[in-house]
């Protein structure tokens, strides 16, 4: 009987040691936690975009102002659009004055969207835009608004879930599509 027991303990040990050596390198590992926090719109006078600090196949990092934005210029519809990066805005948003430039007709425009933002409640004019490029990453029938009073144009969800991820951590955000 004792025979028996030392081998089942020596056989079962021998597995939970093999087990604890194999299992790690074969199970996956969790994916990282990404953090999102809502970057505040406040008018900054004359912003820079940022322009990518690293750059690898399928993601770039913009580095953050001293206030803490992240502008960026893309291209929406082929047309040059400076954004500020607002992870709190649901949808894409336009000023008049890039919306024409990216081609779309501002008397087609019925302002039928009331939204909230920072600077208070105004209506906005649903739109599709064709595409939004931020350098190799073009994501096309973007929902958008067109702002009649908006300062600058706006970054938001509607491009920014489109991506593979996006994180902002240490004063950087990272951009990535693959």
């Amino acid at each position: 009987m004792k025979n028996w027991a030392l081998r089942q303990l020596l056989i079962w040990g021998g597995l939970a040691l093999l087990a604890s050596v194999i299992l790690p390198h074969v199970l996956p590992r969790p994916a990282p936690v990404r953090s999102n926090p809502a970057l505040a719109l406040a008018p900054a006078p004359a912003p820079v975009a940022a322009q990518p600090q690293n750059w690898a196949p399928g993601a770039q990092v913009f580095p953050a102002d001293a206030q803490g934005h992240v502008y960026i210029d893309a291209l929406v519809n082929g047309a040059p659009v400076h954004f500020l990066v607002d992870t709190g805005a649901t949808l894409v948003s336009l000023t008049m004055h890039d919306a024409q430039a990216a081609g779309i007709d501002p008397g087609a425009l019925k302002f039928t969207v009331q939204t909230a933002t920072a600077n208070g409640a105004t209506n906005g004019a649903p739109v599709t835009l064709h595409d939004v490029r931020i350098g190799q990453a073009p994501i096309y029938d973007v929902p958008a608004l067109v702002h009649q009073n908006l300062p600058v144009s706006l970054l938001g969800q509607s491009f920014l879930t489109r991506l593979r991820s996006y994180d902002m951590q240490n004063g950087q955000l990272t951009l990535d599509w693959n």
